[in-house]
């Protein structure tokens, strides 16, 4: 029963992003407040329906740590679903993601319109460089910016060096980075189809003061954090 659950689940995900992302694409002409609120819709959508077909339920941890400036939101990424629930839980984002995504037909045009910043992950000091440039852009504009530091999915226990670019873009911006960690990899295992009945926690910290600080000191700030905070999950989870 649980995996045929989880496969409707997994069906629903892909019809689910289809249909947003025509919808967002059919609203090109209107502001970016409603082509969020397209998004958030269906991270809304995706919350209801994974707890019932899977009986997967979020709880929110820190919510009281969200300042009310735009700010640099760095995520543990571990699978899909820190990726919607992110666009219920902070003020209108967008992302930092690979450039392969924008190469999806309507859903790379969705993306594009959300103003993702794509960037070639080998690019280095270049892709540095792009996210903060157009980084400081939107968080002007009044959008908060959100990135994976290590840059790919990590499977519980592990971790590796953190990114540069969302520490740099902090700094150059003179904004803070608003950490957070979870356990959504504990019901929804990165590549596989069957999803676990259970409680994610969301866990958001406190903002990260980025003022005479370097990238370097920030992420090692950062990356201590979050590593803490992944193991105080675990233990409480297990």
């Amino acid at each position: 029963m649980i995996a045929l659950r989880s496969l409707c689940f997994q069906i629903y995900l892909y019809i689910s992003v289809l249909l947003a992302s025509i919808l967002v694409v059919l609203s090109f002409p209107f502001s970016y407040s409603i082509k969020f609120k397209i998004a958030r819709l269906w991270g809304h959508s995706m919350l209801y329906m994974g707890n019932v077909l899977c009986n997967i339920k979020l709880n929110v941890e820190g919510r009281c740590n969200i300042p009310s400036l735009p700010s640099v939101i760095m995520i543990k990424h571990s699978s899909v679903f820190e990726a919607y629930v992110q666009l219920v839980v902070f003020p209108e984002q967008t992302w930092v993601v690979k450039r392969e995504l924008q190469w999806i037909p309507i859903f790379g045009w969705a993306l594009s319109l959300l103003k993702a910043i794509p960037i070639d992950r080998k690019a280095g000091t270049s892709a540095v460089t792009q996210v903060i440039n157009e980084g400081k852009k939107r968080l002007a504009s009044g959008i908060w910016i959100t990135i994976f530091p290590e840059g790919t999915r990590m499977k519980p226990g592990e971790t590796k060096k953190f990114g540069i670019s969302g520490a740099a873009l902090a700094v150059a911006s003179k904004t803070q980075i608003l950490p957070v960690a979870h356990n959504a990899e504990d019901v929804w295992e990165s590549g596989k189809l069957l999803k676990k009945p259970g409680t994610v926690s969301f866990c958001i910290g406190e903002p990260i003061n980025t003022e005479n600080k370097t990238a370097r000191e920030i992420n090692d700030e950062l990356k201590t954090w979050i590593d803490s905070r992944m193991k105080l999950i675990s233990e409480a989870h297990n």
